[in-house]
């Protein structure tokens, strides 16, 4: 019996300074982050909603564009301003419980851009307004000449002009020619029969000859007969 009262007694003794140790636990420390945001020319800015990692801790700007985060812990904080209407740029803060009043803040304008250090309190300005619809495009005549039908009714027109100048010019051979070829052009069937007769070898010209020699060969044979 008086073994099981010891080994209670030393097991008590055991668990004591653990559990007065963990009563006497101090709360981990926190800090207060200032800031304030300004426009370009001073012009006055809405109410904006400010967050620290990604709305862990969330504030909202006052009239004179001024923030506070308060009870922010000790660790590295990215903080955004969420802002629809101008971009501002990013800040990393970091908290040291060493020096809790005096965090370290970097400023960069975007993911991979350069970065630069920023006093405590913060001061950002925005970089450029957000631009969601393009103006439209009023009437230009060099916006006219690059449209591809413009150009092509231009240059049929050109054409029509100059095709009379040109045709005057022309030996009557040569006129021939060409209005054999537009004929051929407006009748398909024309030119898929002479297409036809080059690549064979026997073009139409040589058709009435040919049926001439043959009128001829025809009659020497009857008259043959006939003798």
């Amino acid at each position: 019996m008086t073994t099981v009262i010891r080994l209670l007694l030393l097991l008590t003794l055991f668990y004591l300074p653990r559990e007065s140790s963990g009563s006497t636990d101090a709360p981990s420390p926190t800090t207060i982050i200032r800031g304030k945001l300004r426009l370009p020319n001073d012009v006055p800015l809405n109410t904006t909603v400010i967050t620290l990692n990604d709305a862990e801790y969330t504030t909202y700007t006052q009239t004179d564009g001024s923030f506070t985060f308060y009870n922010v812990k000790p660790g590295v904080h990215l903080l955004d301003v969420q802002s629809h209407a101008y971009h501002f740029s990013h800040v990393k803060i970091q908290i040291l419980e060493s020096d809790m009043d005096a965090p370290k803040c970097i400023e960069y304008a975007f993911p991979g851009a350069g970065k630069q250090v920023l006093p405590h309190p913060l001061l950002l300005t925005a970089h450029a307004k957000y631009e969601y619809f393009e103006p439209r495009m009023g009437f230009s005549l060099l916006g006219l000449l690059k449209n591809p039908m413009l150009l092509m009714m231009l240059f049929s027109g050109v054409l029509m002009f100059l095709m009379p100048k040109m045709m005057e010019n022309l030996d009557p051979e040569q006129k021939e020619q060409m209005q054999r070829q537009m004929e051929m052009q407006s009748d398909p069937s024309k030119m898929f029969s002479h297409l036809w007769g080059d690549l064979s070898g026997t073009g139409n010209s040589d058709a009435p000859a040919a049926a001439k020699k043959i009128g001829k060969g025809g009659k020497s044979t009857r008259r043959a007969k006939k003798d």
